[in-house]
């Protein structure tokens, strides 16, 4: 086993430098990879024991591989498959499939990863292909977001990598475990790293103009899968680290609210699911143990949603509601609308069930108003209009892809059939009625323009030092 975990990690950068050398044969190398992903995370869920894996000593490099890490594997593949296959027929040239499979590699390994020092190279490594993916096009535009995104994340790691050089002072290892025992400044300093890294709370807040200037299959891959590679960590050390536990909760809740509320006052289809991005991660977070679950179903949704969206006329929602859709898209838009409400048959639901019934008393009652919200957001996309087109000519690439990520929607639903109890249903028809005649009675004639000051290059930097300080003041408490 150990030496088929350290081939299929290897792999995807054996092959990404060689997509060079046969460019005709780039996509098909790139889609067998995503497909190794997803037999390895399969593997892993359904029949291997729990197993890690020490290639060096303390100064080295610590693997593990668990359920948790095996429903973040299955994100990446099934999320990275679809992505491909949407850009099948694009003409991408060989460098854009090199990094996609370089990108897809790193994040499997920033999931394994059970070390400080390895996760840095990891996260470091995936910043920089996720740069030279965001400025694939070489648009001004793109330029300018990719180098915002890369020194925003640099300077996140490197306040990251000062609080890990503290924890090794303290344990002389890297291990995550060593955070029990390590300087209350360096847990500070850590967690501001990963929660900049995973879009959480107000440090997140680059997403938006990441996410909405990126290219389509850019913001897909983004939103379902790089996102979580900064999140994954803190799940990790939530359930390594008892506590650091209520901390992680503090800051998904905190997250869920900022995000859906953005979120539902939002006209910018991509800014929208950006924003939502930012409140399903908090759900990732809230509930620790079970937040593989959670992820993985939230990454199908959100890349479904947003490569669905870049087939509209517009990203404005006042424009989409005087011109009709095609229906083939509305129903992708629903179906995935649905999941990510809650509403039963989909993944959506048993995860959220999932999640609700593993919080602590404080949380449900703010989760549950958070649901609420979700639905009201999504309800845009729903109560869209639409109309048959039967001229419309649809290429075979997007229903692939399209049928990837939904098809997996449901079969993910059965992960969790205990989620099917009368009370559960109720409560998510209940939650999802609420939301849409909310959406209906009050915030479909809203326009609330909230102000994006904190979104500002100079701003997101400032913000991580207000966030440095209260982690500060967190810790110590």
């Amino acid at each position: 086993m150990a030496s088929l975990t350290i081939i299929w990690l290897i792999l995807p950068f054996m092959v990404g430098f060689s997509i060079y050398l046969l460019p005709r044969w780039n996509r098909y190398f790139a889609v067998a990879i995503a497909a190794m992903s997803v037999i390895y995370g399969c593997g892993q869920f359904f029949g291997w024991a729990p197993f890690s894996l020490t290639l060096t000593d303390s100064f080295g490099v610590t693997l593990m591989f668990d359920q948790l890490t095996s429903y973040f594997i299955l994100m990446n593949g099934l999320v990275t498959a679809a992505v491909i296959l949407y850009c099948f027929d694009k003409q991408k040239s060989p460098f854009f499939y090199t990094q996609l499979v370089i990108l897809h590699g790193v994040v499997n390994a920033a999931f394994c990863c059970a070390d400080l020092i390895s996760l840095y190279v990891a996260l470091e490594t995936l910043g920089v292909a996720a740069f030279l993916l965001i400025t694939y096009p070489r648009s001004d535009r793109s330029l300018w977001v990719g180098l915002r995104y890369l020194f925003v994340s640099n300077t996140a790691m490197l306040f990251y990598l000062i609080g890990t050089a503290l924890v090794y002072q303290a344990n002389h290892s890297f291990a995550f475990s060593g955070l029990a025992t390590a300087p209350r400044e360096a847990i500070a300093l850590i967690f501001l790293g990963l929660l900049t890294k995973g879009g959480i709370f107000i440090s997140g807040l680059w997403l938006p103009l990441t996410h909405g200037e990126s290219e389509t299959p850019i913001s897909a891959l983004f939103s379902g899968v790089v996102v979580k590679a900064g999140v994954f960590p803190l799940v990790r050390c939530a359930l390594l680290v008892p506590e650091l536990e209520p901390l992680v909760r503090l800051f998904g809740v905190g997250t869920v609210l900022l995000g859906v509320i953005y979120a539902i006052f939002e006209q910018d289809t991509k800014r929208l699911l950006a924003f939502s991005s930012i409140s399903q991660l908090g759900f990732v977070l809230a509930a620790p143990a079970v937040g593989g679950f959670y992820a993985l179903t939230h990454g199908l949704v959100k890349a479904s949603l947003f490569l669905t969206a870049g087939q509209l006329p517009s990203r404005n929602f006042r424009e989409l509601c005087s011109q009709s859709m095609p229906r083939v898209f509305w129903w992708v838009l629903v179906l995935a609308c649905a999941s990510m409400s809650g509403l039963p048959f989909l993944a959506g639901y048993s995860s959220k069930i999932l999640t609700m019934q593993n919080l602590l008393p404080w949380q449900v009652w703010v989760l549950n108003i958070a649901a609420v919200g979700t639905a009201i957001a999504f309800a845009k996309f729903i109560f869209l209009p639409c109309q048959a087109q039967p001229d419309l000519q649809l290429k075979p690439n997007l229903y692939w892809a399209i049928g990837v990520l939904l098809g997996s929607l449901f079969v993910a639903n059965s992960f969790y059939l205990e989620a099917y109890q009368p009370s559960n249903l109720l409560k998510a028809l209940v939650t999802t009625g609420a939301g849409w005649l909310a959406y209906g009675l009050i915030f479909r004639g809203l326009t609330v323009k909230l102000p994006r000051m904190f979104e500002e290059f100079e701003h997101l930097i400032g913000v991580m030092s207000l966030v440095l300080t209260g982690l500060f003041w967190m810790v110590l408490v």
